[in-house]
């Protein structure tokens, strides 16, 4: 409450806004984060069920499988030199046997893959449930190493541009963890991802604000956010109106965006905290992807997001003194 009466103060004489940091927290936190990377990303994946062996040579453990292609992507490393952390791994009883790198990147072009992760972040996101409330939408490209010919109206010729994975996730405002994300191989409009990723996220947390900008408004997405029992904080397009048209949430939200601008735009401002979520994970493991094949593009994006959810449950660990529960016991 402090910090918070500060702020305001701070916000009402016109001085520059600052936010405390508890270094003593975040030395901590980055100081023993490898270690308990390996611990938590090892807790995770033993919920990742192993398919039944049938016929023919028996496969890798598929949960140290998942846990070699986090850790692969962790390291930030390639995958020859990464080896070494799996060694260390196979070392503390991560993993049974360090497979071949080869293996690893058989893996991470395995669609099957997908799902797992997806599930993974869900999984590790529960551990702040009681911490998150409010929650953002955007969207953000990572490179890749291929390129597309598209052809330029303006110069009248065809040019090489190189292809994006694109993520949509929500991510909440106080720490910045994802809660739901999908990606796409191609740039497709953001609004039609709110529905899902709002519905994932209010399976796991209590949601009290959904904060997005413009590309997100819609009355169909408004009345979703009120269905969920929260408020829609998402600005209107120049040029709309307040008509409801059987959206009763879209003519309120609209009065009090057009009356009330300024107590709006001080929960919409929260929104920013997307941003600050993607500059984490690409400042960190990278902005764009090595993989070669679409699959293993999108699985190495998710596992990016996996990472960083891990690493802030490891901050929190410290800075609030959580004990992380991921499966709610």
């Amino acid at each position: 409450m402090q910090a918070q009466e500060l702020l305001k103060t701070q916000k009402e004489q016109g001085l520059k806004i600052t936010y405390s940091q508890d270094w003593r927290a975040y030395d901590l936190a980055q100081t023993h984060q490898k270690a308990l990377f390996m611990q938590l990303l090892r807790d995770v994946c033993n919920s990742v069920p192993q398919s039944e062996y049938t016929f023919g040579r028996p496969k890798l453990p598929l949960a140290d499988m998942v846990f070699a292609s986090t850790l692969k992507v962790f390291s930030t490393f390639s995958l020859r030199r990464f080896m070494t952390d799996m060694s260390i791994a196979q070392e503390r009883d991560f993993i049974e046997k360090v497979p071949h790198y080869s293996s690893i990147a058989y893996y991470m072009e395995n669609a099957e893959l997908t799902p797992v992760i997806k599930e993974l972040i869900g999984l590790t996101s529960r551990a702040l449930a009681t911490v998150e409330t409010d929650f953002t939408i955007d969207s953000s490209g990572f490179g890749t190493s291929r390129f597309i010919k598209w052809f330029d109206h303006k110069y009248g010729k065809e040019v090489d541009i190189r292809a994006w994975v694109k993520a949509h996730l929500v991510c909440g405002v106080k720490t910045n963890v994802v809660t739901a994300v999908e990606l796409t191989m191609t740039n497709e409009h953001d609004s039609k991802f709110l529905p899902e990723l709002v519905t994932q996220t209010a399976q796991n947390f209590k949601v009290k604000e959904v904060l997005g900008d413009k590309a997100y408004s819609s009355r169909a997405n408004l009345e979703l956010i009120n269905e969920i029992g929260a408020v829609p904080y998402i600005p209107f397009k120049k040029g709309t109106t307040g008509r409801a048209k059987n959206a009763p949430t879209w003519k309120k939200m609209y009065h009090y965006f057009e009356f009330k601008n300024e107590e709006f735009l001080e929960h919409y401002h929260k929104r920013s905290n997307a941003e600050t979520t993607f500059h984490m994970i690409k400042s960190k493991f990278g902005d764009a992807v090595r993989s070669k094949t679409e699959v293993a593009q999108v699985n190495e994006v998710l596992l990016k997001v996996l990472c960083h959810n891990i690493c802030v449950v490891i901050q929190e660990m410290f800075e609030l003194g959580i004990e992380p529960d991921f499966f709610g016991s």
